[in-house]
């Protein structure tokens, strides 16, 4: 079997080494985990360090794979629209909050050079 750790990364390679040896997997996740942040900048590594650290917390104290997934799936999200999070950082660098999205109507495309009309004969409000 090639290592697991080559680029770009394969999947199938990946799984094949969980369900065959899973202590092997987890010594080469480890390695590939400690690889990449081995190369991003001195200044980022403890953060990820950290980080890591936060994910392999939560790994262990969940009950099953998925419960794990989600419980990190749902860290990130946190990270992002949470308290102090992206999202904030983003705004308080370019300025008052974004829009939230609203509604519209739906207006059917028509392919370049089509002579049907659209079903839609009403505009939206906010045109002329």
């Amino acid at each position: 079997m090639q290592p697991c750790c080559d680029n770009p990364f394969d999947f199938e390679q990946w799984a094949a080494l969980a369900r065959a040896d899973p202590a092997a997997f987890e010594a080469r996740r480890a390695e590939a985990i400690d690889a990449l942040i081995a190369a991003a900048p001195p200044q980022r590594q403890a953060r990820l360090r950290g980080l890591q650290w936060q994910v392999e917390m939560i790994r262990g104290r969940a009950a099953n794979p998925l419960a794990a997934c989600i419980k990190i799936f749902n860290r990130m999200w946190d990270s992002v629209y949470g308290e102090r999070g992206l999202l904030e950082a983003l705004q308080a660098v370019d300025g008052p909050p974004l829009p939230q999205p609203t509604s519209g109507d739906v207006v059917e495309l028509q392919p370049p050079g089509s002579t049907r009309r659209p079903n839609n004969t009403t505009r939206p409000s906010s045109h002329p």
